[in-house]
């Protein structure tokens, strides 16, 4: 029986510092200790984006504070923890190797293992944390850098059944936003318009719609938008709202025909998953949206409703556990520890680009380093 642990999480892949303390049981219940985290929100709204190096010495800044901080509120010293888990990729490397260097350090002085830990392997595991979920199940990662379907076959078992050929989603809605003078992030303030707008008066295109492939692309849609907008220009804020309602609308309907074939493919592959007679016989399979873009509520609504006709599950944990955080670190260095998994020594190194599925083939878009994840 796997005994009962502790675990310090550290995240800082991108714009979010991070610590946590979460536990797991002999059963496999999680208890979350404490959770900490610091947005860069502000330093980074003047430019519409991330920047780097702010990023970075940000990190610096804050981290120790943010350890200490999620130590205190959990009432644990280092000493009660088990292990150290860090964000070891993807993100920006300035970043990582705050984190990480980081965790070495703690690991070092008090003597405990170490887990360098996939940033994309902590979404994956959330719903197990937040649902309990079993394996196998669909994960929908959608992000400011990620847009990818993967199956998620069990700790350290994935296989991308489709990713973005060019733009992520998140990065497709800032981009958007921006374009349209909205605020950054510009995901939210997208959503916001679109709530007053025309769903239908743009016909934006739905890429790769009918495809028998699974992967996405949204650099098309993008393109259309800002030809639409320099058609109609000067723009009113009605005009804003109805190109946000209609770029939202082929958002939605993008994933409905990208996801619903995935969903398709998953019955295909999985039958037993589907009791002849009914939920009441067994657990459904499960879709678990995870990233900032799981918050858009007209996307939640479609990717339930294709649950609903599909026989799935719908998942998608609290927002605060979508977004960058540590508690999904922790927890998956929790769940490589239950596994039996040896921990990292003290020289690995973070990765800008780490694949889940490192057997997956590199697309077209992906640039001459292959896919970032």
């Amino acid at each position: 029986m796997v005994p009962f642990l502790r675990i310090l999480g550290i995240e800082t892949s991108c714009d979010e510092t991070a610590a946590a303390v979460v536990e797991r049981d002999a059963e496999g219940h999680s208890n979350v200790l404490s959770d900490v985290v610091l947005s860069q929100l502000d330093e980074h709204s003047a430019y519409g984006g991330v920047v780097p190096e702010i990023a970075a010495r940000a990190h610096v800044e804050a981290l120790d504070e943010l350890i200490e901080e999620a130590l205190k509120r959990a009432n644990v010293s280092l000493n009660d923890v088990d292990a150290i888990a860090a964000t070891s990729g993807p993100g920006l490397i300035g970043g990582l190797l705050v984190g990480l260097m980081t965790g070495k350090a703690i690991a070092r002085a008090a003597g405990k293992p170490l887990y360098a830990i996939n940033h994309l392997e902590g979404h994956a595991l959330t719903a197990r944390l937040t649902d309990g979920l079993s394996f196998p199940y669909l994960m929908l990662l959608v992000s400011g850098g990620h847009t990818q379907l993967i199956l998620v076959r069990g700790v350290g078992q994935y296989e991308r059944w489709g990713t973005t050929i060019d733009d992520a989603l998140g990065e497709a809605f800032d981009k958007t936003a921006k374009l349209l003078g909205l605020p950054y992030p510009g995901g939210p303030a997208v959503e916001r318009m679109a709530r007053d707008g025309n769903p239908a008066r743009f016909d934006f295109p739905r890429p790769l719609v009918g495809e028998a492939r699974l992967d996405f692309s949204f650099s098309g849609l993008k393109t259309s938008v800002r030809q639409a907008a320099q058609d109609i220009a000067p723009l009113s804020d009605q005009d804003v709202a109805d190109i946000c309602a209609s770029f939202q609308k082929a958002v939605s309907r993008t994933l409905k025909d990208r996801i619903g074939r995935g969903l398709l493919r998953f019955k295909t592959e999985f039958p037993a998953t589907f009791p002849a007679t009914g939920p009441a016989t067994g657990e459904k399979p499960a879709l678990v949206v995870a990233g900032g873009v799981a918050a858009n509520l007209e996307l939640r609504g479609t990717l339930q409703a294709l649950c609903d006709k599909n026989g799935f599950r719908f998942v998608a944990p609290p927002l605060h556990l979508c977004t960058d955080n540590a508690v999904m670190i922790a927890w998956a260095g929790l769940e490589r520890m239950a596994t039996g998994a040896a921990p990292d020594t003290l020289d690995v190194q973070p990765r800008s680009r780490w694949p889940l599925d490192s057997n997956a083939e590199t697309l077209i878009g992906f640039g001459k380093r292959g896919a970032k994840a």
